[in-house]
């Protein structure tokens, strides 16, 4: 049975699991709409109005005097800004449903950072499920290669470097939960991309002689109820979440949830937005999650053999 102290950061888990499985059906249903950086800009905004409103209501509390902040904007560079970037493209140019299932490989990422900045080892077991993981991305990605004309294949490869933007991540908020609370980690990260995604944006539109434009699809029900879950639920909530874990359990064990993301977001992929569902995706999902589970699975044996 688990320690009183790890129901929290266990629910938190399953919460984070699902509201991210589904912000990948919410953010291909904005992107028929709009282009994804500006779609980032408007989901960070809002984020970041939000966590503003808060502060200044006395709900949460930021304090960053007297802390080093260089390291937490690293952070917020890689997770929002080149995560969201990738995974948006990536999206964009495959389905909700893949993107779930190549995501799904961020617990191997994890692992392998969590050996070399954090100290923790794996065993043979472990790097056995990570090769089989891996295996299962490889295997999704040739087989689109033999069945496609080949243009989603770039894509995927914008998935991987979410997944490794991803695996920073993850390090980076274990170490700062130390110096930082998890609120004061994600104010920094919604204001940060906040900032990023909307000069992006902004330049885009001054390019193409649209800046007037700038607010209009947000006329649009679709894109506003699109932007409302991925800034408040899924950027707000999920985050807050995601660091509060991070600050109460080690990355490779919090890293796990996202087996859970993987299923509600094909899931969703297929039931809301008609993804199409081939048998290389099955085999390529069900070894993907079972090297993830195995490589969660050998590090508690471990430690419970430390123990």
């Amino acid at each position: 049975m688990h320690k009183q102290s790890d129901l929290m950061p266990i629910l938190a888990g399953i919460i984070v699991s699902f509201i991210f499985g589904l912000s990948f059906t919410f953010t291909a249903q904005a992107l028929d709409e709009i282009a994804p950086m500006h779609l980032l800009g408007y989901r960070f905004a809002f984020a970041a109005l939000g966590l503003t409103v808060l502060q200044f209501t006395g709900l949460i509390k930021i304090n960053f005097r007297g802390k080093r902040l260089g390291t937490l904007m690293i952070l917020a560079l890689f997770q929002p800004v080149i995560y969201f970037i990738f995974e948006t493209i990536g999206i964009k140019m495959t389905s909700a449903s893949e993107g779930g299932m190549i995501i799904a490989t961020i617990p191997v990422v994890v692992t392998f950072l969590s050996a070399i900045f954090l100290k923790e080892r794996p065993t043979i077991f472990q790097v056995g499920s990570i090769i089989l993981s891996v295996s299962g991305v490889m295997f999704i990605v040739w087989m689109k290669g033999t069945s496609d004309t080949g243009g989603n294949i770039i894509g995927l490869l914008f998935l991987f470097g979410a997944v490794i933007a991803a695996g920073i991540y993850n390090i980076l908020s274990r170490k700062l939960s130390i110096s930082f609370m998890p609120i004061e980690i994600t104010f920094m990260m919604m204001w940060f991309g906040a900032i990023t995604f909307n000069a992006i944006a902004i330049i885009q539109h001054f390019a193409a002689g649209e800046i007037n434009q700038y607010f209009y699809p947000l006329s649009n029900g679709k894109v506003l109820l699109s932007v409302f879950y991925l800034g408040i639920l899924s950027s707000i909530g999920a985050f807050f979440l995601v660091n509060y874990m991070l600050s109460r359990m080690e990355a490779s064990r919090s890293a796990v949830f996202s087996n859970l993301t993987t299923v509600v977001a094909i899931i969703a992929g297929v039931l809301f937005r008609g993804d199409s569902f081939y048998w290389y995706h099955a085999v390529g999902s069900l070894l993907i999650i079972l090297g993830v589970y195995g490589t969660n699975y050998f590090s508690a044996r471990k430690e419970q053999y430390r123990g």
